[in-house]
């Protein structure tokens, strides 16, 4: 229990305030200029579509299109589950929910987190020498043993759950909009609302809540901020390090920061999507300054857009899940659809990934895990299965193939929380259950996103299930060729 005990001093200490006194940066292994750091971006709630160097509509990422430029681009990368704590859980696991105990979202008033049993990549590259960091959404447990700083992380700056579950003094766009926190003593809890209105949203730093509740205007900056510092002095210190950022953007409530200064009248999503891109820059401005040729960045997705917020939600690109939509469903975030967690992926590293390539190998956020332990020399836990791959002679270039089967759980649309309820194999996907997750017309829905050439990287969006006379299952392709399982 040793171990344990130092550890609790370590992260009680930051108490005192501050936190690069306190982070031991210096290291006595021979890792210096050796092993890679890590940089893993996740976005929250972003589409597919939302990402210009996937679709020619959009031309709010200019710094995320040019880092696809110099780096690769994944068409056919997918996030682990379609909604955000089964996805998180997986990140940093390399497991699905239904392996790793975490299936459904934790809320504000969750006790438990991330079992305690798992072994987190923070963890795995701790134990390599590395410096650990993170920054932004955790949303696995916030409480005691489950806090960021007790699963492997040195340093933790953010926010515990999603934005939208406390209220705030900056409330932002939203539908239903979360009012602002109270002004007198009295709670004013509406549970017919998205809100916890009578829980304040807390900034943590380490231990400390260094803000309640949280100005959300000043968040994106905030984050960049400290993302910033904790590259600059895991960098100086010649320790090789991980930072892994939560973004808050795309989730709603979206800041408005950026809308008042807009003179060209710009839709909210379209500036929050815009100063997200912004802050991705800073961070690869300051990875490119300090440690270029020595630094992994991965940007990628925790599951599609919640396209029941209507005009505040993000583009699925063309993946519309026609029958979805026709039965009154959504096709993006919650369901097995491709828009719930077909998500768009960059992989930056000068002088490895090679620049301005497209892969179309099948890719999951389960890959991040064994792949960025495999990049560090690193051991995977001996005890437990993966559900993700090694990745790594696909970002060098060297293998153009991913999964050849892939797994997508169910995220609350239908059926029990983490079954296996649609199955990929090649280019062609089954549905085991077509439930649906019901528009609320909060505000008058998107115009559907126009017409343009099929891509073949893009493949298809709607094949039939059916069973034969021999019970097996298959799928119908669309001009009418079955397969079997």
């Amino acid at each position: 229990m040793g171990w344990l005990f130092l550890k609790v001093l370590l992260v009680g200490v930051t108490f005192l305030g501050g936190l690069y006194p306190f982070v031991d940066f210096s290291y006595n292994g021979d890792t210096r200029g050796q092993k890679p750091n890590f940089v893993i971006i996740l976005a929250d709630d972003m589409g597919w579509g939302d990402l210009g160097a996937n679709w020619a509509e959009t031309k709010d990422t200019v710094h995320l299109d040019q880092m696809a430029a110099e780096g690769m681009r994944f068409v056919d990368f997918h996030a682990a589950a379609s909604t955000c704590s089964p996805s998180r859980a997986s990140l940093l696991t390399g497991r699905l929910g239904l392996r790793n105990g975490v299936t459904h979202n934790f809320a504000v008033t969750s006790v438990g987190g991330l079992p305690l049993n798992e072994t987190t990549l923070a963890e795995v590259l701790q134990q390599a020498g590395y410096v650990t960091g993170m920054i932004g959404k955790w949303h696995l447990g916030h409480h005691g043993s489950y806090h960021p700083n007790f699963r492997g992380f040195d340093y933790y700056f953010g926010i515990p759950y999603s934005h939208d579950m406390g209220c705030t003094d900056t409330p932002g766009y939203n539908h239903p909009p979360c009012p602002a926190c109270p002004r007198d003593d009295r709670p004013a809890r509406n549970l017919e609302r998205d809100c916890y209105t009578d829980v304040a949203l807390p900034l943590y730093e380490n231990l400390n809540i260094v803000e309640q509740p949280v100005n959300l205007s000043s968040l994106a900056q905030k984050y960049a901020e400290k993302a910033t510092q904790f590259i600059q002095h895991a960098s100086a210190s010649g320790r090789p390090f991980l930072l892994y950022m939560g973004l808050s953007h795309m989730h709603v409530p979206l800041s408005r920061t950026q809308l008042s200064a807009d003179s060209q009248g710009q839709r909210p999503y379209g500036a929050s999507l815009r100063e997200m891109d912004s802050l991705v820059g800073q961070i690869k401005d300051k990875v490119d300054h300090t440690a270029k040729e020595n630094t992994f960045l991965w940007f990628t997705g925790d599951n599609g857009p919640w396209a029941q917020k209507c005009e505040l939600a993000g583009s699925v690109g063309p993946f519309t899940g026609s029958w979805q939509v026709h039965q009154g469903g959504s096709p993006a975030k919650q369901t097995t659809w491709e828009g719930g967690h077909r998500v768009p992926a960059l992989a930056y590293w000068p002088g490895t990934v090679p620049a301005n390539v497209t892969s179309t190998a099948l890719l999951s956020v389960l890959d991040i895990f064994p792949t960025v332990v495999a990049l560090a020399g690193a051991s995977l836990p001996k005890d437990r299965h993966f559900d993700g791959l090694d990745a790594s002679e696909v970002l060098f270039g060297w293998l153009q193939t991913g999964h050849r089967v892939l797994f997508h759980p169910n995220s609350g649309a239908a059926g029990e929380y983490g079954a296996l309820q649609t199955v990929r194999l090649g280019r062609y996907k089954a549905f085991y259950i077509s439930g649906r997750v019901n528009f609320r017309s909060h505000s008058p829905a998107r115009k559907p996103l126009a017409p343009r050439d099929w891509n073949p990287e893009c493949y298809y969006e709607v094949i039939g299930l059916f069973r034969n006379d021999h019970n097996r299952t298959g799928i119908m392709t669309p001009r009418g060729g079955k397969f079997f399982f």
